[in-house]
């Protein structure tokens, strides 16, 4: 019933259609980063386990050349667990989830993931941040959408959670 309700109000509006979109890229993106990571480095993963997860992946300062097994072992940590992915997955989740309440997602954070995004295409070339952008500028389109809607709470009909102060 839930999925429902959710799409008959993606069929109104059309910035939880845009938000809806903006999620599935951030899941993609983070999900997809860990999948790769599991694959190419899940044995260097796999260590950190068998040597127990305590300082794992040790800090170390200055000092001696560091050796491939290292540097491997501090790859597979800042790729992974380190990374954009988990976070990037979570806010991918979190804007899933207001849009399908019908609430209103702040164009600054659209317009934050677009920035971070477009560094990182441009620092790493090629590169799947640019797919990032998009879902960047999408949330700034509907959060656009909405500001001209004048909704910035729960749609109507929408569940009610809690709201944050002064909303």
């Amino acid at each position: 019933m839930r999925i429902e309700r959710g799409a008959a109000m993606g069929a109104r509006n059309p910035g939880t259609v845009m938000l809806r979109w903006a999620s599935v890229v951030m899941l993609v993106l983070g999900v997809g980063h860990l999948a790769l990571l599991t694959l190419f480095s899940g044995a260097d993963m796999a260590a950190w386990v068998g040597r127990g997860l305590w300082a794992a992946v040790p800090l170390e300062l200055g000092g001696a050349e560091p050796s491939a097994a290292y540097l491997r072992n501090e790859v597979a940590f800042w790729a992974g667990p380190g990374s954009f992915a988990v976070p990037l997955a979570l806010l991918g989740a979190l804007v899933w989830n207001l849009a399908g309440r019908g609430v209103a997602v702040p164009a600054w954070v659209g317009w934050t993931l677009a920035a971070w995004c477009l560094a990182g295409g441009v620092l790493l070339v090629p590169s799947p941040y640019f797919a990032g952008v998009a879902a960047g500028l999408l949330i700034v389109l509907a959060a656009r959408r909405d500001r001209a809607r004048g909704r910035r709470g729960p749609a109507p009909g929408a569940p009610a959670g809690p709201r944050p102060p002064g909303a």
